[in-house]
């Protein structure tokens, strides 16, 4: 039965800096000779799969100190039966987690990131993502096995993005993601000039058309959402201004 689980700086483009910055350089160290629009789906899909991976590992110890502790009403004495809970799907999404298969978890990955396969390893962990959540389906890139991708490049981007905490609690209340997204996002509309802007609208004119429709209620539609920008700021909008988010419907 599934339980509930128990120095920054601006810049013009509105993204707030910290250790963005460098993940970013780094990163960028990385890229080679790939361009900015090909690069920036390696790596934001890699950054979205940590988050999932890294939420699903805290969900996971936090289920193991329940099951393991005497003293706790969940307490299974059983290692077998333990185990299983531990593997139950919905055990995750009834804490609003993405349920990670084990090969797809970032572990799993990180341990095998100097192997020649790894690019056939994230492929099959995209896949596997899909398959256990259907509302992904068909979202993540399932190319990184392709031979114009360095795999010791790869490997290496792995071992980078493996340095952040990106979806445990802690962190998804200051929007760990959504930063190195958002800044992600910035820098590489950037890279990629005119026609990379089409596709990136800076924080500071999402915020400004946020305040302009006031969305303190009802529906808040954005048919090119992108990463969700909009959404995330209308929801800031309703608790400067002491309203209540159950109030607006996102869609996009």
């Amino acid at each position: 039965m599934a339980r509930q689980s128990t120095k920054k700086q601006k810049t013009s483009n509105g993204a707030n800096l910290g250790f963005e910055a460098t993940l970013w350089a780094a990163a960028d160290k990385l890229r080679g000779h790939m361009d900015a629009a090909e690069y920036k789906h390696v790596v934001l899909s890699l950054i979205f799969l940590k988050y999932i991976s890294d939420a699903f590992e805290e969900r996971h110890v936090n289920l193991e100190t329940e099951l393991s502790d005497p003293k706790s009403e969940w307490y299974v004495a059983e290692p077998q039966a333990r185990y299983l809970t531990l593997e139950d799907r919905d055990e995750y999404l009834a804490a609003n987690v993405f349920w990670v298969p084990k090969e797809a978890r970032w572990s799993t990955l990180q341990a095998n990131a100097k192997q020649p396969t790894i690019g056939k390893l994230i492929d099959d962990a995209m896949v596997a993502v899909e398959r256990d959540n259907p509302s992904l389906k068909g979202v993540l890139p399932k190319d990184y096995a392709r031979p114009a991708l360095d795999k010791t490049q790869l490997g290496e981007l792995i071992d980078l993005i493996g340095t952040l905490g990106l979806g445990e609690k802690e962190h998804r209340s200051k929007d760990i993601l959504g930063r190195v997204y958002e800044y992600f996002l910035s820098q590489f509309a950037s890279a990629e000039g005119k026609k990379g802007g089409q596709f990136y609208t800076p924080r500071s004119v999402v915020k400004t058309l946020v305040e302009m429709i006031e969305p303190y209620k009802g529906r808040v539609y954005d048919p090119c959402c992108g990463s969700g920008g909009m959404f995330v700021q209308s929801e800031k909008f309703v608790e400067a201004h002491g309203g209540n988010v159950a109030d607006i419907a996102v869609y996009g």
